[in-house]
């Protein structure tokens, strides 16, 4: 049995407004200390919160972008060491070589310690945004081995895998989540692959999607906070608001990979087996 190491984590579901960059700050500020005021010491803010979401077209989104040493990055890395908390939250990149990126920012008392760049895009995002080509980065931070993505990365298991192999106990995601049809009674299906891939992976999950309604979409509100089984532990919000979820995720389970006494979800693997995956994937390109 795993040694319980737990750290209380938030997902804070707000509503930035698209363009309106210092509202989002100030937005952001707010709720990331009403976060720590409550014992959060790793905080997780929706996809793209430093400037909305929908861009009209890519000059928009040109306009509103930042750098990495912006005023946004600038103010979270602040907070981050005035609080002592891991803070993750999404942003629109201005990469150097002119290209935008949906981005997300891992920074703590220490400043930016990992950058990621959206690797699979959803939509429209394909018309502005150039995909990242690294896997997502595991963080050893005061508070666990942290690591990142977003949003529609999570639908693709081996690149959640990937930061599990890697030994992150949780996996930090900034998510902007559309709203469509499911039946009745149902659990929003984008909540769902969150805890599959908690459980396949026996690696905790702090999803933050937001909420509001934004250039005629409206948002799943899903927020949610996953312990190693795959079981919520907060969330889904699913209601409309604001929301501050907060969660005490045990970390130690999330290192202990058995599920029972001759199962171990990472031992039991059989990479071999699955090189026709890659071959299959070769042929359809060829």
């Amino acid at each position: 049995m795993s040694t319980q190491k737990t750290v209380t984590a938030a997902c804070c579901q707000v509503a930035p407004r698209i363009g309106e960059l210092e509202y989002n700050r100030a937005l952001v500020e707010r709720v990331v200390r009403q976060a720590a005021q409550r014992g959060a010491r790793v905080v997780v803010l929706p996809e793209l919160v430093q400037s909305g979401y929908l861009f009209r077209d890519r000059v928009e989104a040109q306009a509103l972008a930042e750098t990495p040493d912006g005023p946004s990055l600038r103010l979270w890395i602040s907070l981050a060491a005035e609080l002592d908390i891991v803070l993750v939250a999404g942003f629109c990149e201005q990469r150097d070589d002119g290209t935008l990126a949906n981005s997300a920012a891992l920074v703590d008392a220490g400043g930016l310690r990992a950058l990621y760049r959206k690797a699979h895009l959803w939509d429209g995002e394909k018309a502005i945004f150039s995909p990242g080509d690294a896997a997502p980065p595991v963080v050893d931070t005061a508070f666990g081995r942290i690591a990142v993505m977003i949003c529609y990365d999570l639908e693709f298991p081996e690149w959640v895998r990937l930061p599990a192999l890697a030994g992150a106990e949780l996996l930090c995601a900034p998510v902007n989540w559309p709203r469509g049809p499911r039946p009745a009674g149902e659990r929003p299906a984008e909540v769902v692959r969150v805890q599959a891939n908690a459980a396949v992976n026996r690696m905790t999950i702090a999803a933050c999607d937001r909420h509001g309604h934004e250039r005629g979409v409206d948002w799943v509100e899903g927020s949610v906070l996953v312990d190693a089984d795959g079981y919520p532990l907060a969330g889904p919000a699913g209601e409309g608001g604001e929301q501050l979820l907060l969660a005490s995720l045990d970390l130690g389970a999330a290192r202990d990979k058995r599920i029972s006494g001759h199962n171990d979800v990472q031992g039991d693997r059989r990479p071999e087996l699955y090189a026709g995956v890659l071959a299959v994937q070769g042929r359809a390109l060829g």
